[in-house]
């Protein structure tokens, strides 16, 4: 039986709600979400990778959608822009090379056929004097699915809540180490690595064609590409790439690693670690959830006692609590992580926060909640180990409370408070 929970009510929200700032365009927003949720016989998309996959994933492909945004009378200013970035990283030789826009997709990975597993907006560009030279950069500030901005949202508004200095992170003076488990294709750890500057993230993903579908297909950095022996895959980054990624590609470490060997080998304490990992049969592998696993157990060793926050995304939905057994059983088929929710959430409260019995569990010094997420059927579960709150109402309050601080300091393109009212759970 699901464990007693508590809702946030209406008046928590309405106090701690303030008058909207003016936010620039959100390109992820979910309305554009009719673009690339077309269907594959659409003339105008077409597959740009495809191939099966020995990790269990099954037939992994990227098919590419025409975009809208950015309209084409803004190509001119990103033009500029990279010419600019030329200047920076080559002084002197940017009069030789003039990099020119061919054109945005949106780039959706997806396994056997079905499973939409990422989706990204990747910008395609080329040299003027070698229109062959064609170069992918994903947008890294366009979040296009909303479960990404969701675990983003609760993640580092928890965080900021246990008196964490967010500031100094996204300024850059100082480090917050992050873990990303499941790559996809890299839409989220991107995203941290460009807003936050002080952001060192190790991305962990067990399918090295996975991997390489990121890079070659969906514009993620070649250079964040990490080798078994903890080195960089590339001894310097392209040109190009270095223009287009300086200051980001250097703090992002992506290994092929299976994720419980990961943490077990791994001595770096994290701030904050973002798992996301499903197979080609969107199943969230036991291992990863079950409180009498190595991995959780390392999990706990590897988090930062004071502030450390996991945010977790499950492919599940609320609706599925519904007392009526037809709607259970509809769920359970279409959503099979649903009938384990309660069972994910018990582990990693167990485990990583405790039960009561050890000196981490004692009453105030930890918390877990979930929130459902808009649009889609997933839920974000969010379990951290600071907060010395003396209630409930204390640990909403302040959670709620700092999604403006949060969006400003990022200046996110959409609304932190929108992802977190959402059936605000806390589980006990």
């Amino acid at each position: 039986m699901w464990p007693r929970a508590w809702l946030v009510s209406r008046r928590h929200i309405r106090h701690f709600c303030t008058a909207a700032r003016r936010r620039i365009e959100d390109e992820g927003d979910w309305l554009y979400s009719s673009e690339w949720w077309g269907t594959d016989s659409d003339i105008k998309t077409h597959t740009v990778l495809r191939s099966n996959s020995d990790k269990g994933n099954g037939v992994i492909s990227v098919l590419a959608y025409p975009s809208s945004r950015p309209s084409r009378e803004n190509w001119p200013e990103t033009e500029k822009w990279l010419q600019l970035r030329y200047a920076e990283v080559h002084p002197g030789q940017e009069s030789n090379v003039h990099c020119r826009i061919l054109g945005y997709q949106w780039r959706t990975l997806r396994f056997n056929d079905e499973t939409r597993q990422s989706t990204a907006k990747v910008m395609a560009a080329y040299h003027q004097s070698d229109p062959n030279s064609i170069y992918l950069m994903q947008q890294p500030h366009c979040l296009a699915v909303p479960y990404l901005k969701s675990m983003v949202s609760v993640g580092l508004t928890t965080i900021a809540s246990c008196n964490y200095d967010l500031v100094d992170a996204v300024s850059g003076r100082k480090t917050m180490r992050i873990l990303c488990i499941g790559h996809g294709g890299g839409s989220l750890p991107l995203f941290l690595a460009s807003k936050i500057q002080g952001a060192v993230v190790d991305i962990v993903e067990i399918d090295p064609l996975v991997i390489s579908a990121s890079i070659q297909a969906m514009g993620f950095p070649a250079f964040s590409a990490m080798t078994p022996s903890d080195r960089r895959a590339l001894s310097k980054p392209d040109t190009v790439e270095e223009v287009m990624w300086r200051g980001i590609h250097e703090r992002l470490y992506l290994y092929e690693s299976d994720a419980e060997k990961f943490i077990l080998d791994r001595s770096n304490l994290y701030d904050m670690i973002f798992i996301d990992a499903y197979d080609g049969d969107d199943i969230f592998p036991h291992k990863l959830w079950d409180a009498d696993s190595r991995f959780l157990k390392a999990l706990n060793n590897r988090l930062h006692p004071e502030h450390g926050t996991v945010v977790v995304n499950l492919h599940a939905d609320y609706d599925a609590l519904n007392p009526d057994p037809s709607v259970s059983y509809f769920y359970e088929q279409f959503l099979p992580m649903n009938r384990h929710v309660a069972k994910v959430c018990r582990g990693y409260k167990d485990v990583l926060v405790g039960n009561g019995n050890s000196s981490v569990g004692k009453e105030g010094s930890g918390f877990l909640f979930t929130v459902s997420v808009p649009w889609v059927c997933n839920t974000s579960m969010v379990v951290c180990r600071g907060g010395r709150f003396c209630s409930k109402d204390s640990i909403v309050n302040g959670i709620i409370s700092k999604s403006p601080e949060v969006e400003n300091i990022l200046n996110l393109p959409f609304s932190c408070l929108d992802y977190l009212k959402r059936d605000f759970k806390l589980f006990d």
